[in-house]
């Protein structure tokens, strides 16, 4: 639930422009959604073995996950029973999004500076 600080700041940025910005936030912020974009990052993968791939992640969390994707224009689906791909928008995230997969490599590397909340 948001609070009212929440409410004033996403008013705030609406006024500013910033909506889009905020709907990627929301997006990439969902539970499990950078994980299915890593893991398509290197091909096209059939539902199943994505959903090995994801551990601990439900059939229906990741389908749901897959839909708001495909909605969001990230990914596409091939065929009723074939297999996710980027698409060039989903392609262009994960560029985007290099570098925080580079800082993780560095940071987790390093115990005694990273801290898990």
């Amino acid at each position: 639930m948001r609070s009212a600080n929440d409410r004033d700041r996403a008013e705030a940025a609406d006024e500013s422009g910033n909506a889009s910005v905020l709907a990627v936030i929301d997006l990439l912020g969902q539970r499990w959604t950078l994980r299915v974009l890593w893991e398509l990052e290197p091909g096209p993968l059939g539902f199943l073995e994505l959903r090995r791939r994801m551990g601990n992640c439900s059939s229906s969390m990741l389908s749901n996950r897959l839909q708001q994707l495909q909605g969001a224009g990230l990914l596409e689906k091939h065929g009723p029973k074939g297999s996710y791909e980027l698409t060039v928008a989903g392609v262009r995230l994960g560029e985007a999004l290099q570098p925080l997969w580079n800082w993780s490599e560095i940071w987790t590397d390093r115990p005694d500076d990273f801290r898990w909340p």
